[in-house]
């Protein structure tokens, strides 16, 4: 039994393959900066389209390092917070009103019945 084994080779452990004629698909490396200043380098295929955000392992958004005027270039409206939205509805003075209003319904113990 012992004349039939493999002696001094590992089987499975290496590939009996070499790298000679093997041509590796063509890449192009693109870098990806937070506003941390993470740098990540994540290769692409040749003619590839790259996106112009990545994940950052921060979790932030990171842009191409080559798109400096990308955020430039756009118009951003400026985000409208609840407050704004409020204010769309009604004016000030009704809104201190109302807020007066629930105030002393509150200190008085009102209790809504929802049922």
């Amino acid at each position: 039994m012992a004349e039939r084994s493999l002696r001094g080779m590992s089987i499975g452990a290496k590939s009996l393959e070499s790298d000679a004629n093997v041509d590796f698909a063509a890449r192009t490396e693109v870098a990806y900066v937070c506003p941390r200043g993470h740098r990540t380098i994540l290769p692409f295929a040749e003619g590839a389209d790259f996106p112009s955000e990545w994940e950052c392992r921060c979790g932030a958004t990171a842009h191409r390092e080559d798109d400096k005027d990308a955020d430039a270039d756009e118009i951003t409206k400026p985000t409208r917070t609840h407050w704004d939205m409020l204010l769309e509805r009604r004016s000030e003075d009704e809104l201190k009103a109302l807020l007066e209003k629930r105030l002393e319904m509150h200190r008085d113990g009102w209790i809504p019945d929802y049922e």
